[in-house]
């Protein structure tokens, strides 16, 4: 009698996180920047409508801006542009031939620019 062992389902196979490459976190990363900046494009677009109703809408509008959690929120949305945006030019890059066997250290290159912009952001942005 031959005892079978049952595989894991492809979604517990996804969510293993310790055993994914740089590549899959790249990925990972990617997306959910996208989706980020599309969710930020659909609220920027919602609040810039709010002004079209006149001067106190738009005294709404500054007061809202000017708070910590919109700034903070306005923070993120640069990083995850400064990323979204480096790792792209890392994916146009391998697609064309360019570095394909250096995608690893180019990731990790351009993962530091992004992360040394958003500090120099976040300095400038949260002590003006």
């Amino acid at each position: 009698m031959s005892v079978q062992t049952r595989s894991p389902s492809r979604a517990a196979q996804w969510l293993n996180f310790p055993h994914r490459g740089v590549g899959m976190w790249a990925f990972a990363m990617n997306r959910l920047s996208a989706l980020g900046l599309a969710v930020y494009l659909f609220l920027h677009l919602f609040l810039l409508r709010q002004l079209a109703e006149g001067p106190s809408a738009f005294d709404r509008f500054i007061s809202l801006v000017r708070s910590p959690l919109f700034t903070l929120s306005e923070w993120v949305v640069v990083v995850g542009g400064l990323y979204h945006g480096l790792n792209g030019v890392r994916v146009i890059l391998t697609s064309l031939g360019v570095a394909v066997p250096y995608q690893r250290q180019m990731f990790w290159i351009l993962f530091g620019i992004a992360a040394l912009g958003s500090l120099a952001f976040a300095i400038r942005m949260f002590t003006a």
